[in-house]
Parts: structure tokens; C-alpha cells; sequence
């Protein structure tokens, strides 16, 4: 009689099995529903790291180098899932909304945060910037059930676009404060200048070969997709996984030359985007970046959910809860009010960007970014800090996401269940097929 004591690999297999499954079910399940996927993966990995078999302990504090590359390795990946399906053509004036939100909302809560942990939690200068910059953008992770949908769909109204690109572009916008935390980290004991380091490296040349390396590889991509010979352009593989290269080509190639590699991905998706935005072939690239991101977001935050029960709250104190409410529910709602002062919109829709600041996975990658690159003297207060603003994030923002995104669909005459299925020249290979027959 064969004992049941099965391999780590067969369960490691099988779990990994379920995992799949429940990445293609659980947004249709949960779809009418006050709940969203990140607190169910959160629930699961909970439950998982529960178990007394489970001996594993997923602190980011224990493993500083793996955090960082993992919700890396996430945030670009949502990244150009998140610039393959804006349908708004660039543009100044179009894109008002986002410049509103990136330069006023995302400094103001830079500011904000900054003197509020350094008042509040008698954090250094340095590690307050630090906190304030991991936690001032927003995630393009977590933050899918906001956004827009999959590429000419249509379900780009002025809200799912103005949170879409603010999360696309603030990422990248975010690291010239996380390198000044850093900069003052070192200058300021020493008495070293900095400012001129930050203001023309850091800033210029970083901010500004970003977006031109971004533009080069996403014009290079978009050209071998599209327009070469129509023998031997890559459009005509049906395979997808091409925004994938360009995902990794972008990135790689930028940091190899010292600049924003979170800002090139999303600008390179919006090139290749704008280069042929009626081909089908567009919602084929969206729909395996969305697949990935999906699947490793759902692995970060069961390791997440495992680490919230394995001790990464235990410093947790009451100011730290009212710090992590401040932030949620003052510095995020009335700085983006600010920005949007003036701004043609609908006071529901107002108040909905305004309030929708999730945070989340990027978060987690510039404290493990910054911690990894600066010495900090108590590093496990400040994940606990973290994590406790992404947990009150993700329950916050998940269970009213539903009830107010589809109270503003109805508001603006558009039934938030009619678009389940896409039209035919949406649909995936398979799909295609089915339909065809």
C-alpha cells in the first residue's frame, strides 16, 4: 500500500495547475461581484502559508534581492499591457488629464507623505523621501479593474483612461525621487553637493533617454510588425508572445544606457501601438501580456498574503494604521482633487480618479529598490509600513471598485455587462476559429 506523500515537484506541479486555472476563471466569477482577484490571491496565499506544512517564510526582508526583481519583472509586464491598450492617440491636449495627475497629484503626495512619516513616524529625511516615493504612484498592477479595456474596444472613458496612463506613466516618474532618498542618503551625512547630480542625471538624462529609447525600440518593433515586406512581418506569426520581446528589448536596452527602464516600456507599447492602431494583431500582443502579468501578479500576491501571516505586520502600531489612512484616504483624495481643478469633468468622475490611487506592486518593487541600494537602519518597519498601505489598498479600492465603476457605467448610458465578449475582430486565434465554424 503506497504512502501519500507525494514530491514537492508533483505539488508544486498541481498547484501551479490550479494557479492557471483560477487565472483564466476567477475575473469572470468575480465580475459582478464587490471583490476583486488581488484580495482573493492574498486570501489563498494566507491560507497556504497557514498550513504547518508549509515552512516557508516569504518576507521581503529575508530575500531583498528577489522582491526587487520579481515586482520587476511584474511592473513591466503590466506596463506594456497597460500602453498596448490605450486607443487615445498621444497628444498634449488629449492627454490633459494625465499631465494634471503626474504633475501635481503624483509631487504633491511626494510632499505630503514625506512630512507626514517624517512628523508622524520620526523617520530621517532620507528614508521618509524613500517611503513617500514608494508609495505616492500608482500601481498599473493591481489597478486593471480601473483601467481601460483590451485595445478598440471602446471602454475608454474618461476615468479608466486618466488612472491608465497615470499609472503607465508615473511609475517611471517616481524614480527620480527614490535616487533623490538615496542621494540625500549619502550626501547629506558627508556634507557632498547633490543637487546637481540629481537635477541633470537623475532627472534630464534619465527621465529624457527614457522616453527616447522607449520611442526607438517601439518604432523599431512596430516597423518589423507591420510594415516590412508582408512576406516576413512578424504580424502575420499570430504569436503574440512579440510583445513580450519588445517588453524585455525595451527594458534591458534602456538600463544597459542608465535610464528609466519603467518609462521606456510604456512609452515603447505606445509606439508600437500608434504604428498600426486598427490591426488585430494588437489585441493579440495585449492579450498575452495580460495573461503573464495575471499569472505572476497572482504568484507576488500569494507570496504577499503569505508574508502578511508569516509577521511582516508585527511593528505595526496605531500611528502606523492612522499614517496608512492618511495616506489613503486624505493625501491621494485631495491631492488629486487639486489636479483636477478646472478640469471638464463630471463630479462623479472627479471624485472617482481622486480616489482611486491603488497601490501596490510598485511599491513594494522602490522600497525593495531603495532599501537595497541605501543603508536603512530599521528596514522592517518600513515593510511593515508598506505593506499595510497595499493591504488596506487592495481591500479599500477592491470591494468598492465594482459598485462605483458600474454606477458611473450606468451614468453614462453604457451597460457594464454587454461587453463580455469581444467582436470579431477582437478575438484571438481560437476564438476566430469558433466562430468562423
Amino acid at each position: 500500500m503506497p504512502s501519500f506523500s507525494p514530491e514537492p515537484y508533483i505539488l508544486i506541479m498541481t498547484g501551479a495547475g490550479l494557479l492557471i486555472a483560477l487565472v483564466a476563471w476567477l475575473p469572470l466569477a468575480l465580475r459582478r461581484l464587490p471583490l476583486s482577484l488581488p484580495i482573493v490571491c492574498i486570501g489563498i496565499g494566507a491560507a497556504i502559508f497557514l498550513l504547518p506544512q508549509v515552512t516557508l517564510r516569504p518576507l521581503p526582508v529575508r530575500y531583498p534581492e528577489i522582491t526587487e526583481r520579481f515586482a520587476e519583472f511584474v511592473v513591466i509586464i503590466a506596463l506594456m499591457g497597460a500602453g498596448l491598450k490605450i486607443d487615445r492617440v498621444f497628444g498634449w491636449r488629449r492627454w490633459s488629464i494625465t499631465w494634471r495627475l503626474l504633475a501635481i497629484t503624483m509631487p504633491l503626495g511626494i510632499l505630503a507623505i514625506t512630512l507626514l512619516t517624517w512628523w508622524a513616524l520620526g523617520l530621517s529625511w532620507a528614508v521618509a523621501l524613500l517611503l513617500a516615493a514608494s508609495l505616492a504612484p500608482t500601481d498599473p498592477v493591481l489597478a486593471s479593474d480601473v483601467q481601460v479595456g483590451p485595445p478598440k474596444t471602446g471602454d475608454e472613458d474618461e476615468v479608466r483612461f486618466g488612472l491608465t496612463s497615470e499609472a503607465g506613466l508615473n511609475d517611471g516618474a517616481a524614480f527620480p525621487f527614490v535616487h533623490l532618498a538615496i542621494l540625500l542618503a549619502v550626501a547629506l551625512p558627508a556634507g557632498k553637493p547633490w543637487l546637481g547630480e540629481w537635477l541633470t542625471y537623475r532627472v534630464l538624462w534619465e527621465i529624457g533617454g527614457g522616453i527616447a529609447g522607449g520611442w526607438i525600440v517601439g518604432r523599431v518593433f512596430g516597423w518589423l510588425t507591420f510594415h516590412v515586406p508582408a512576406e516576413t512581418k512578424l504580424a502575420r506569426t499570430g504569436d503574440g508572445l512579440i510583445a513580450l520581446s519588445a517588453t524585455f528589448v525595451s527594458y534591458g536596452l534602456t538600463e544597459i544606457m542608465h535610464v528609466y527602464g519603467f518609462l521606456a516600456v510604456f512609452v515603447t507599447a505606445l509606439t508600437v501601438r500608434h504604428t498600426h492602431r486598427e490591426h488585430e494583431f494588437q489585441a493579440d500582443m495585449h492579450a498575452i501580456t495580460e495573461q503573464i502579468e495575471r499569472l505572476a501578479m497572482m504568484v507576488l500576491l500569494i507570496l504577499f498574503g503569505g508574508a502578511l501571516v508569516s509577521g511582516l505586520l508585527a511593528p505595526v502600531t496605531w500611528t502606523d494604521a492612522g499614517v496608512t489612512l492618511v495616506i489613503l484616504l486624505i493625501v491621494r483624495p485631495v491631492t488629486g482633487w487639486l489636479a483636477l481643478l478646472g478640469y471638464r469633468a463630471d463630479q462623479g468622475e472627479k471624485m472617482t480618479l481622486a480616489f482611486f490611487g491603488i497601490r501596490g506592486v510598485g511599491s513594494i518593487y522602490y522600497l525593495a529598490y531603495g532599501i537595497n541600494h541605501m543603508d536603512v537602519a530599521n528596514a522592517e518597519r518600513l515593510w511593515c509600513i508598506v505593506g499595510l498601505v497595499v493591504l488596506v489598498s487592495v481591500l479599500l479600492h477592491g470591494l468598492t471598485v465594482t459598485p462605483i465603476m458600474r454606477s458611473l457605467d450606468k451614468r453614462r448610458g453604457v451597460d457594464p455587462d454587454a461587453n463580455g465578449v469581444p467582436p470579431p475582430g477582437l478575438q484571438g486565434p481560437a476564438e476566430r476559429s469558433v466562430s468562423a465554424s
